[in-house]
């Protein structure tokens, strides 16, 4: 028995292996791989699991680490970080999307409780897929990025609400009946859990973390315990395992513990996936292609219109609304699990979990390829947009700037563009600092500098730019195709201006140097060839080497304040 379930779990992960390297190479989110295995090796098609049990099992246990981290970055206290843009964003189109998915789903001919669950499963997001996609391209701390991610994390906290409430109707009350209890309940627990995790559970992981293993094994088990209570309390294991997580979220330990538990949440979490897509039933579906095609729509296309009239109506420009609301145009695995739980105590029938699955593979598929190609599409709506931009200044632009005409222009003020500003600096030439990211923008604007919020690869930005005027410009951003595009743009109105770029391949390096680029800077080269200079320059004095020493530490600590620490090349090579 033990040897039959080991092999075919192996099986079942060799063919997951080759789908979602399928996946990857078209650039699309593992999940869809994961669910595509579990199609393939269902009744229908293989025919595979034959120990759906144990293969549901672990796919319990993936669920609950998924919820348990999603409660671990549940801390009240980013709420107030996100800002009124992500508060207001994030409720409005949550409101928006499940009262036009309502009324469509009861149009449809759903039932109201039905119609209920679909309308909630439309208006949630997927933090993980969108995090994931904003990190590989570099644009976690754009502003953009940052009000993307504030409204994921508003979703989240809707949907808490929204599986306690589903949890609580178990044991087969209405909905009507249970709202003031519900309510109640939820106060009363969050009050105690909020004690629990700023008074008590601080102290005591304090002490556990002196033990990396015994960490890791107190996270699990704790998770576990919190299900099983939760279980036992007649509520779903689900919501258990997620205020677990959010009773650490106060912990300064969290993101040590996320970051422990996330491989084991991952090959659990495929199992879930790979469980899901075994059970959909695609033959009962014919009957409801229209419904389908119509609510991918919404998600794709009218999630994003939500969001861009929100921020366009709070002063945002079209641009920083455009590339926000691609982030909600998918739906998540929390909608899938949402549905779960409704088949779990009765509320829906297996057909609506083939139904959400489809409209959840064709939004993540589409909205991956909308949010990697998201610059392009900007580029080519952009004369379109403009109804959802307020006329007059936006509060996003950030212009901190004195002249029309610069010198030099920097884009990225990054570990490698303070350096080069110190030194525009000394030979005493107008300079104008080009950056993303808008606490960088406000920093500089303190220090006296002219800066401007904006990013290489948009085109409306760079055609503003003066660079006929300019001797040199410098992009250390990290992005090829936006290096391209600045390069071609100059080229188009200054022949004869110094271009200066960074690049961490040599194919990339050449593949600038094609384009017009004057000097590529290769980070990784350059320590080696500096070392080498210093050998060859200093010999064997050790004093030269000591004086060395001693300004490199000055240098490194002056560093270390402006928070300049090297990125982790072991995570991603995406950031800027």
């Amino acid at each position: 028995m033990i040897q039959d379930a080991f092999i075919e779990l192996g099986i079942v992960l060799l063919i997951a292996l080759i789908v979602t390297g399928i996946m990857r190479a078209l650039k699309q989110p593992l999940i869809i791989g994961y669910i595509l295995t579990g199609i393939i090796i269902s009744p229908p098609l293989l025919n595979i699991v034959k120990m759906a049990d144990q293969v549901a099992t672990f796919a319990q246990v993936g669920v609950a680490l998924l919820l348990f981290l999603v409660g671990l970055n549940l801390n009240p206290k980013i709420v107030k970080e996100v800002g009124k843009v992500s508060l207001l964003t994030g409720l409005g189109q949550v409101i928006f999307t499940a009262s036009i998915g309502f009324f469509l789903a009861r149009f449809f001919g759903f039932s109201t409780i039905v119609s209920l669950y679909i309308a909630a499963a439309l208006s949630f997001s997927s933090t993980i897929i969108i995090m994931k996609l904003l990190s590989d391209k570099g644009d976690i701390e754009s502003l953009y990025g940052r009000i993307a991610v504030g409204f994921l994390i508003v979703q989240d906290l809707i949907a808490v609400i929204v599986l306690m409430f589903i949890s609580s109707t178990s044991n087969g009350a209405n909905f009507t009946s249970l709202a003031g209890e519900l309510i109640l309940k939820g106060i009363g627990l969050m009050v105690v859990l909020y004690f629990l995790g700023v008074h008590i559970m601080p102290r005591l992981i304090k002490s556990i973390a002196q033990s990396q293993e015994f960490l890791l094994l107190f996270s699990i088990g704790w998770c576990m315990v919190m299900a099983t209570f939760f279980y036992l309390m007649n509520f779903s294991m689900e919501i258990g395992a997620l205020l677990g997580g959010f009773l650490l979220s106060f912990s300064p330990y969290r993101y040590e513990i996320s970051s422990k538990l996330r491989p084991l949440r991952d090959f659990f979490l495929v199992l879930f996936f790979i469980l899901l897509g075994s059970d959909l039933l695609f033959m009962s579906m014919t009957s409801y292609i229209i419904p389908i095609i119509v609510f991918s729509t919404l998600v794709l296309i009218g999630n994003p219109l939500i969001v861009m009239s929100i921020m366009g109506m709070m002063g945002y420009t079209k641009r920083n609304s455009f590339l926000a609301g691609l982030a909600v145009s998918q739906i998540s695995e929390f909608s899938l699990i949402l549905i779960v739980l409704g088949i779990k105590v009765g509320h829906l029938e297996n057909e609506i979990l083939s139904f959400m699955a489809i409209i959840a593979l064709i939004t993540i598929a589409g909205s991956t390829y909308f949010i990697i190609y998201a610059n392009k599409l900007y580029s080519f709506l952009s004369k379109y947009l403009s109804i959802f931009e307020r006329k007059g200044k936006k509060i996003d632009e950030h212009r901190y700037n004195k002249h029309k005409e610069y010198d030099i222009l920097l884009f990225g003020y990054n570990r490698v563009g303070y350096d080069l500003m110190e030194s525009f600096k000394k030979i005493k030439k107008k300079f104008l600092v080009v950056d993303y990211n808008p606490d960088t923008i406000v920093k500089l604007a303190k220090e006296g500098i002219n800066c401007l919020y904006g990013d290489a690869s948009d085109s409306e930005l760079l055609n503003e730019l003066n660079f006929s005027k300019s001797k040199m410009i410098v992009s250390t951003i990290r992005d090829l195709e936006a290096d391209i595009l600045l390069i071609k743009k100059i080229r188009e109105y200054n022949k004869d201006a110094i271009i200066i770029v960074v690049a961490h391949q040599i194919d990339e390096s050449l593949k600038l140097y094609d384009e017009g680029a004057t000097y590529v800077i290769m980070p990784h080269f350059l320590g080696g060839h500096h070392t080498a200079t210093m050998i060859e320059e200093y010999g064997f004095n050790v004093n030269r080497f000591l004086e060395g020493k001693v300004a490199h530490i000055e240098h490194l600590k002056g560093r270390k304040e402006l928070g300049h620490d090297p990125p982790n090349y072991h995570v991603h090579l995406g950031s800027r």
